[in-house]
């Protein structure tokens, strides 16, 4: 025996930190000479082995070291190493060829290890994590995981028994880096990383950069490699890539996999992404939105949480499928026109012990004082943004979406969290940033660096930041010292409109300001109108019955009254799923969306009408045009507080006009007069008391030619009749003075 009965023991008791200095094959040298080459192999189910030369097929028989089937064999014939197998009999008295795993040169390099170290590596999803692949010919999985502080790091799975004496990893350096190659393990394998941590205690964790992971309470990583996955999306992707979706349609459907349609006879199962790709699919298109924008895809154990607390940052879900069936479900989507937006969460994440929280013993992800990394609100931790292998981990994530999976854009949740150290703190239980003061410095530094990175490497690419203070600069490019998003939610727009909404009509006037205040910061960022899931849940009501009125059609006409000032005022526009057809209920995470409604005529009417704005948004290019540009708004009537009418113009630069006439009341108003700037036949194009949303067809008989009368501080006027809680939209017709009656779009 030459290994020494020390060395052994540590083997034995799964304690030795570099397991490729003494397993696998190494020269032994005597009085400085080779004297001979030892080979040796810790095997499980091994009765007896020994070492096969490949090119000659000569054998060395291997003597047994220790029970558990620690063996080595010293081959005094030979002076280089040379290419070998291991001949295993098993108990079962199997005979297995196999490749050594310590036969092999590491999988990651040094330049790798540079790049990481300095948080730059822009392909680290090709490097950690569980990636199968080919070396020196030979198939398997290489397996690297960062844990710098850790003891002794081995990677156990079905493939070992789930025993980590059997497949110790070794560090790379200084990079806190372990690696190793496994050959024949493959696609569906189960795996988890056994840990000494700085502790001393053994734990067992999730792969941080695992790819795909089976259900609680294991939450094993599972290898799975879909990059065989040939994509029919060339023409999507190369359209993307031109597109300016600042100037572009942009109408999103926000939407939750477990919830959107369940399949009740069997069992109230969610969809698989399989079979979304076709229903929901299907239904975007109907419905003319231009993309779906899903809650976190990302892996999470926890159902309650709606994605929101995520254990794993590079895979999706295994609730409704494989990362292959993923890929098809996103590639339909694409290859029918409907781009893909995913949530993404890098606030924070939770401390389930399976998963980032003290991953080697220390506070590795987060930060080690609590008054920077933890997070009240939600009871979990917060990124260290300044240490440089964070933020490769966040990056990486990011880009790995993006790359794998073809995603269109990513919406930032929480990012409010992230520009505040006091965020959600009482005095004293923070602590300042360097200069003294309350902005998170390295967050701001993350989120620039990630924008610049996505929009670099995926020309087309759309960042969505969900921002809920009056940070400055959240949409504006890093380069004028801003945070580099395309667009923010413009959540003052929301609540405001929200609160006056949902007061009885009487009361509205003293609230006119709710409306007519967001157009003082409406370009102050490049914002989307959202109604998102947050709005319909815990005791908020749904949209339908935020509304006012007595019945069910009544309070159909107030929040059809609201999509419509929202779809035609500017900004893009994101949608939550049930709204769009007045859900009655609040949203359930874990129940399907109440789609029998749809046999009432309210629900379909309200349906229609999104389905129209739709229309109008997409067939009217200068609305989506400038949507984000001063120019193209202008106010006819914004303070008629008393009747609760408000009329504003969208236009463009050159000559397109649109005239938008809203009436926020139950009660008509006849002879309405608002001033206009030209002089022709103003075409009714769309009103909402059309009888193919519930209404009564009140309107214009088409249009009004307009008269000579000045009026609102314009050459030009209409007189209209303004239905309740009506809206109306009026495009010019010039050299024609007569209309045919449009009510419907």
């Amino acid at each position: 025996m030459i290994i020494s009965l020390e060395e052994l023991d540590e083997f034995l008791c799964a304690k030795h930190a570099l397991p490729h200095d003494r397993l696998g094959m190494h020269p032994v040298t005597k009085n400085g000479t080779v004297a001979g080459i030892v080979v040796r192999a810790y095997l499980q189910n091994t009765e007896r082995c020994a070492v096969v030369d490949v090119s000659t097929n000569e054998k060395f028989d291997m003597s047994r070291l220790s029970d558990s089937g620690f063996f080595e064999v010293f081959i005094e014939n030979r002076r280089e190493v040379f290419a070998y197998q291991i001949a295993i009999e098993t108990y079962e008295e199997d005979i297995i060829l196999k490749h050594d795993p310590y036969s092999f040169l590491p999988t990651i390099s040094l330049f790798d290890c540079h790049l990481f170290g300095q948080g730059k590596h822009r392909r680290i999803f090709d490097r950690l994590g569980a990636c199968v692949r080919e070396m020196n010919g030979i198939l398997g999985t290489a397996f690297a995981v960062w844990a710098p502080n850790a003891k002794r790091v081995s990677v156990v799975g079905d493939f070992n028994n789930w025993d980590g004496r059997y497949y110790p990893m070794r560090m790379l350096g200084a990079s806190g880096i372990w690696e190793l190659f496994v050959p024949g393990v493959g696609n569906f394998s189960k795996y988890k990383y056994e840990l000494i941590n700085s502790r001393n205690e053994l734990v067992l964790k999730s792969d941080p950069y695992g790819s795909y992971f089976e259900g609680p309470p294991n939450n094993a990583a599972i290898v799975f490699d879909s990059s065989s996955f040939v994509w029919n999306d060339q023409m999507w992707m190369e359209k993307r890539a031109k597109t300016k979706w600042h100037d572009t349609r942009m109408a999103i459907y926000e939407v939750h996999l477990d919830s959107w349609m369940r399949v009740s006879e069997d069992g109230d199962r969610p969809l698989t992404y399989v079979e979304l790709a076709k229903k929901l699919t299907n239904y975007v298109k109907k419905m003319g939105f231009t993309h779906v924008e899903f809650m976190p895809v990302t892996e999470y154990p926890f159902l309650k949480s709606w994605g929101y607390q995520v254990t794993g940052y590079f895979a999706p879900t295994h609730r409704y499928g494989t990362p292959l069936d993923f890929k098809k479900l996103i590639d339909h989507l694409h290859t029918n026109n409907i781009g893909v937006i995913i949530d993404w969460v890098p606030a924070h994440f939770p401390r389930d012990a399976f998963a980032l929280a003290e991953f080697d013993g220390t506070r590795l992800y987060e930060h080690e004082d609590e008054r920077r990394g933890y997070h009240e609100d939600w009871g979990t931790l917060v990124f260290n943004y300044g240490r440089h292998e964070v933020r490769n981990f966040l990056i990486g994530s990011v880009l790995n979406w993006f790359e794998k999976f073809h995603v269109d854009g990513i919406r930032v949740d929480a990012v409010a969290s992230m520009l505040y150290l006091d965020y959600s703190r009482k005095s004293g239980d923070w602590l300042p940033n360097c200069y003294g003061g309350k902005e998170n410095i390295e967050a701001l530094e993350f989120l620039r660096e990630m924008n610049d990175v996505i929009h670099e490497t995926f020309p087309g690419a759309i960042t969505i930041a969900e921002e809920s203070t009056s940070f400055s600069g959240v949409s504006r490019r890093t380069k004028y010292y801003g945070l580099g998003f395309d667009f923010k939610w413009n959540m003052g727009w929301m609540h405001d409109t929200l609160d006056y909404f949902s007061q009885d009509p009487i009361y509205r006037k003293y609230s006119h300001n709710q409306l007519t205040f967001a157009m003082l910061y409406q370009y102050s960022e490049n914002f989307i109108s959202s109604i998102s899931h947050d709005e319909v849940v815990y005791g908020k009501r749904s949209m339908l019955y935020k509304m006012p009125g007595a019945t069910i059609s009544e309070k159909a006409r107030h929040l059809m009254a609201l999509y419509a000032y929202m779809w035609l005022w500017p900004g893009k526009k994101t949608l939550f799923m049930g709204c769009e057809f007045g859900q009655s209920n609040e949203w359930q995470y874990d129940k399907s969306l109440d789609w029998h409604l749809l046999k009432y005529p309210d629900h379909r009417s309200i349906q229609q009408l999104i389905a129209d704005l739709n229309n109008i948004y997409g067939r009217h290019d200068f609305l989506a045009k400038y949507d984000m540009d001063p120019r193209g708004f202008e106010w006819i009537s914004c303070d008629d507080c008393d009747n609760s009418v408000i009329a504003f113009i969208r236009k463009d630069i050159a000559d397109s006009k649109m005239i938008v006439v809203c009436n926020f009341t139950p009660v008509e108003r006849a002879n309405y007069r608002i001033g206009v700037p030209e002089k022709c036949f103003w075409k009714e194009i769309f009103n909402s008391d059309c009888k193919t949303y519930g209404g009564m067809d009140r309107g214009n008989f088409g249009g009004k030619l307009a008269d000579d009368l000045p009026f609102h501080g314009r050459p030009y006027s209409l007189e209209l009749y303004l239905p309740s809680l009506g809206v109306l939209c009026l495009v010019p017709k010039r050299n024609t003075h007569r209309g045919t009656k449009t009510l419907k779009v």
